[in-house]
């Protein structure tokens, strides 16, 4: 399934978001007019300045009688907070942490596997999904307050792709009960809740946007089961058939063989390639890891912009301004090989023009453009860092059973 060309399906209405400062509010007013559910899944849950407005709803919906489910991660949000476990408890809202890491953390194979996936359905009728986690864009849980919002995005959406997301976080949920029960020995309860895991229960009919405009859409997810390398493939696809210009802006890119090949060949036969990337150090691994392939890309007329106002943390991109992709996938191995990520993938040129020249502002009046002589000439203590950073990205891959670069 996964090798296919995803199927874009006509009539979404899809409302592009920047930031938790649009997001939210959003995902706010959704909560609130749920009828009877919301599902959501994040890979930080934060309960500082405005993410605390989102919880606060979801309580408010768990008391009124609408089933409340969250699923965060166990390295990104590794406990619930312990006021919040009692609110949530007394409201009805249900929590599960995805995959907690064990004694020996990130090290024990298998525990880089995150659900890093930001989800949200309620009333299987609307959609959203991104790369903003439940986190204030003005916050951040390492660094403290920051002085300019956090650059992602996200979209809602409402058409038949809703369907789908609320059919994969409702299998994902009954899989972790599973998993649950069975630790509690309780084998009966945990076959239910495989099996119910694969079944598929019909949509209720989308409401009728009237008057809104409907783009194709799909929703393209990474797991390591059916889906392993649906997302790539997508980006791999889209670069292939460029035929004027790629943006792409990704906050961790360490792109495989396969995609630096895609990237230089489309750059040689003219078309424009633009990359905005993190500037401002956030994590050892995954800042200098992806610096040692600047050089061929730079050399084959690839334009990489550097995004330093504040942490860049959006994993979008725009093709020849039809064609878009916004989700949680990052560019390299740990979101291609190990994570559980989720993208949406657009065709249509009002909702990809607009990214696109959102796109275009931060990459010329809030990037810095990278000089090739100024790279090739960096000092040997930062190729050190690089080569440290990569031989530490193997080694992390190794013990996952995974090869890469």
């Amino acid at each position: 399934m996964s090798r296919g060309s995803p199927v874009l399906r006509s009539g979404h209405h899809l409302r592009l978001l920047e930031g938790s400062g649009e997001l939210f509010p959003a995902l706010v007013e959704a909560i609130e007019s749920a009828a009877s559910e919301v599902l959501l899944e994040t890979y930080i849950f934060d309960f500082t300045g405005s993410s605390v407005e989102v919880a606060y709803a979801l309580e408010r919906a768990g008391r009124r009688g609408v089933l409340v489910r969250v699923v965060a991660d166990g390295v990104g949000c590794p406990e619930l907070p312990g006021p919040w476990a009692l609110r949530f408890e007394a409201a009805g809202v249900h929590w599960h942490t995805f995959s907690p890491p064990g004694r020996f953390g990130l090290l024990w194979p298998g525990q880089w596997r995150r659900l890093h996936r930001k989800l949200c359905v309620v009333d299987r009728q609307i959609g959203f999904c991104g790369g903003i986690n439940i986190l204030d864009d003005f916050h951040d849980p390492n660094h403290g307050t920051l002085t300019a919002p956090r650059l992602d995005f996200s979209l809602r959406a409402t058409g038949p792709m809703v369907a789908q997301m609320h059919e994969e976080m409702q299998a994902l949920w009954l899989r972790i009960e599973a998993m649950s029960q069975l630790r509690q020995a309780r084998l009966t309860g945990a076959l239910v809740s495989l099996r119910a895991a694969g079944l598929r229960t019909p949509a209720p009919p989308a409401k009728p946007s009237h008057g809104m405009p409907q783009a194709r859409a799909a929703l393209l997810l990474r797991d390591n089961v059916r889906h392993r390398t649906q997302i790539e493939r997508a980006y791999l696809r889209a670069i292939g058939r460029a035929r004027s210009d790629i943006i792409i802006a990704n906050a961790y890119f360490v792109p495989g063989r396969r995609m630096r090949h895609a990237l230089v060949r489309a750059a040689r036969r003219g078309v424009r390639v633009s990359l905005l990337l993190q500037g401002r150090y956030e994590y050892f691994m995954q800042y200098y890891a992806a610096r040692p392939v600047f050089g061929a890309l730079l050399k084959a007329g690839v334009q990489l912009y550097e995004y330093s106002p504040s942490f860049l943390h959006a994993k979008v991109a725009v093709v020849d301004g039809h064609w878009a992709t916004i989700g949680s996938s990052n560019l390299d191995p740990l979101s291609l090989l190990l994570a559980r990520e989720a993208n949406v993938v657009v065709e249509d040129a009002v909702f990809g023009e607009r990214l696109r020249r959102r796109l275009l502002h931060a990459m010329e009046q809030e990037g810095q453009r990278m000089d090739a002589a100024e790279y090739e000439n960096r000092p040997p203590l930062a190729r050190a860092k690089e080569w440290l950073a990569l031989v530490l990205m193997r080694l992390a891959l190794a013990i996952q059973g995974k090869k890469y670069l």
